[in-house]
């Protein structure tokens, strides 16, 4: 009685707009206290504080932040996005591809789905309505190459979900190249019909080899980092933590020597990683707090005899618990997802034999299909709110997009391999 009680007060502090991380520490906290009495309450808050706050590999977090700063402040970002569609730019549909093109590029350094979505929405989104594109199918391009943020490694999302399920986040890392990729192919796919189709997308402008090269060779720094900090990752030479190191002291050397960069910038890029480092910290220890009252409720543990006792197959339970990340996901933001859910969805998914790097990839599947899904729609908030196009427009063209989104995270559910590949072949 009193764990439904303290969800009711969880959902009623969310409600009132408490910060998610707040919520779960005070519900979590008051729950130890009626369980063990207020002094081990307060043991259990400082271990989980401790244990939490000090791993080594949450200073990757603020390092894959503070590298995406640098690098959107200092104009490299633009710069990815306008090389892209200098080469297939003048086919019809092309400046949406190149928009789906500079995505992946920015999800693999900026980390961030709102922050890509953002930089698209200043760039991209323009350029496409200067050339005639539909704004409902441009706001609509800019809001879904912001979720590749999520799978294209360095995702913080995958840094979180390590950190929470004590994964290796270097083979989480591994394992969502091939599904990011996939999904931007199938971007690409949805947009190539579209045009097909359609007068949304008509053609950009001529293609000038020479113009092509010159834009690029400003982008061709920002590759060779990507290159170089999943590479070091990938071949064992460095872990996160000293890749994300590595990539803040290539993304200084890169707007340094390209003269992009002011020290206004440089404070502010600051200012925004601590921020958004102390609200994921915040979010990682007190859903510690709040697993650690689930397990000495014993809830965890009647959730698992639970899922043996059933009669339903490993592969229906899954189902059911992919369904209901989706409903989360049209509820609440992608940390707030796996702040809630991972206490218990995590142990049930390995109880029933499921691989946890895949299982990964695929809650963070869900998490980005959710960015998409109204009413929430983080993404679609975002450029709805820096390109001005009404909300509900951006969700109609978001429809054949979460179409697409759902058979990616289909194909990857049938075929675990298309995710474990590439793990497998890194660390036998």
């Amino acid at each position: 009685m009193t764990f439904f009680l303290l969800l009711i007060a969880l959902a009623i502090l969310m409600a009132l707009r408490m910060p998610i991380a707040f919520a779960m520490g005070v519900t979590g906290f008051i729950g130890l206290a009626l369980q063990l009495g207020p002094m081990p309450a307060l043991a259990v808050l400082e271990r989980a504080f401790f244990d939490k706050s000090s791993s080594f590999i949450l200073v990757a977090i603020p390092l894959f932040i503070l590298m995406a700063e640098i690098l959107t402040s200092g104009d490299v970002t633009r710069r990815a996005i306008v090389a892209c569609q200098a080469w297939i730019g003048h086919v019809k549909g092309g400046l949406a591809m190149a928009t789906v093109g500079a995505s992946v590029l920015l999800a693999a350094l900026v980390g961030s789905s709102t922050a890509s979505t953002a930089a698209m929405a200043a760039s991209a989104f323009p350029e496409m309505r200067r050339h005639g594109y539909n704004e409902r199918l441009a706001a609509a391009v800019v809001s879904v190459g912001g979720t590749l943020a999520v799978v294209v490694p360095p995702s913080i999302v995958l840094v979180v979900y390590g950190v929470l399920t004590e994964s290796s986040i270097g083979q989480l890392f591994i394992a969502g190249i091939v599904p990011g990729l996939l999904t931007a192919l199938g971007l690409i796919v949805v947009i190539k019909i579209i045009a097909m189709r359609t007068d949304y997308a008509p053609k950009g402008e001529p293609f000038h080899l020479g113009r092509a090269i010159r834009l690029s060779s400003s982008v061709i720094p920002m590759v060779l980092l990507i290159l170089a900090v999943i590479g070091a990752i990938y071949g064992g030479i460095a872990s996160p933590t000293e890749a994300a190191g590595l990539g803040v002291m290539g993304s200084f050397l890169i707007v340094l020597c390209q003269r992009t960069l002011k020290l206004t910038a440089v404070s502010r890029s600051l200012s925004r990683s601590i921020s958004a480092t102390v609200m994921i910290i915040a979010i990682i220890v007190c859903s510690s707090v709040f697993a650690n009252y689930l397990a000495f409720t014993g809830v965890t543990q009647a959730v698992l005899v639970a899922l043996a006792e059933t009669e339903l197959s490993r592969w229906s339970i899954l189902a059911i618990m992919v369904a209901i990340l989706l409903v989360m996901g049209m509820l609440m933001d992608q940390l707030a997802i796996l702040s809630l859910a991972m206490p218990l969805a995590f142990p049930a998914a390995m109880s029933l034999g499921f691989d946890p790097i895949w299982f990964g990839i695929i809650v963070t599947k869900t998490v980005e299909i959710g960015l998409l899904t109204p009413p929430l729609g983080l993404n679609a908030y975002v450029a709805s709110a820096q390109t001005g196009v009404p909300l509900r427009n951006i969700f109609r063209g978001l429809l054949p997009f979460i179409v697409m989104e759902m058979i990616v995270l289909l194909l990857l559910l049938a075929f675990p391999q298309i995710t474990l590949f590439l793990p497998a072949l890194m660390f036998g």
